[in-house]
């Protein structure tokens, strides 16, 4: 039997202390158990997935091991598992592939069925945000990554950690998104000449979006925080479907 769905998923923000994390992890796992390995193709994890991940060479965060099980042996049943880093686990370096996860580059193309796609983050994409993009260099630069894991575990997860939920509980209401006037919405417009595609897919927002873009449509998955929600392309009937 041929495999025909792929999903993609983001913004879980495993571990971050607001709501009820043990019922959104358990949630989450409950969704990676509900995906049949024979009828699934492949699994996009489009980032921040986790609320804070940081990776030294010899240690990773504790917990989290329903999560990674059930990641685990969706990769031994043969669906692919692809990743990106997220602005909140944007520090993963090797342990995901030793699971057998490959870890992707925003923005990034593939073709499903008869359908293309530009899938990823959607963190930095498009015109402005120059606060931002000077944190995210910073972030992803080797050197300062380098000095945060001079800093011994446990300070870094509990400075990690805090920072995350004080910046979490620090924003009232959920995001607008600004339509065509969102940096999001630019990166594609504007992408459509050399990068033309049917469907651009990204997280990031903490907000659901389905708009046109020219002849595609953008997508914006909302996230866990407000309950469970992904999206599900069925190669076979070339439908894309926000679950649930």
């Amino acid at each position: 039997m041929p495999r025909t769905l792929t999903y993609f998923v983001s913004d879980v923000h495993l571990g971050l202390q607001v709501g009820d994390p043990v019922g959104r992890e358990a949630a989450f796992v409950a969704f990676l158990r509900g995906i049949d390995p024979p009828q699934t193709e492949a699994l996009y994890l489009l980032g921040d997935i986790w609320d804070f991940w940081y990776e030294y060479r010899d240690v990773v965060p504790k917990g989290y091991a329903r999560v990674l099980a059930a990641l685990q042996d969706l990769v031994d049943a043969g669906v692919k598992v692809y990743f990106f880093q997220g602005n909140h686990d944007v520090w993963t370096y090797r342990y995901f592939e030793e699971l057998g996860m490959r870890r992707l580059e925003q923005p990034y193309q593939l073709r499903i069925g008869n359908k293309s796609f530009c899938v990823g983050h959607g963190d930095g994409l498009g015109p402005g945000m120059y606060g931002y993009k000077a944190m995210r260099w910073v972030f992803h630069n080797r050197f300062f990554q380098a000095c945060f894991s001079a800093l011994p575990p446990r300070w870094a997860f509990a400075f990690g950690n805090g920072w995350s939920t004080r910046s979490r509980l620090g924003k009232s209401g959920g995001y607008l998104f600004k339509g065509k006037d969102e940096p999001l919405y630019k990166f594609c417009a504007d992408s459509q000449a050399h990068l033309p595609v049917n469907y651009y897919i990204f997280g990031h927002y903490h907000c659901r979006v389905d708009m046109p873009v020219g002849t595609a449509r953008l997508l914006v998955l909302g996230d866990w925080l407000s309950g469970p929600g992904w999206l599900v392309f069925d190669s076979a009937a070339a439908t894309l479907t926000f679950c649930p």
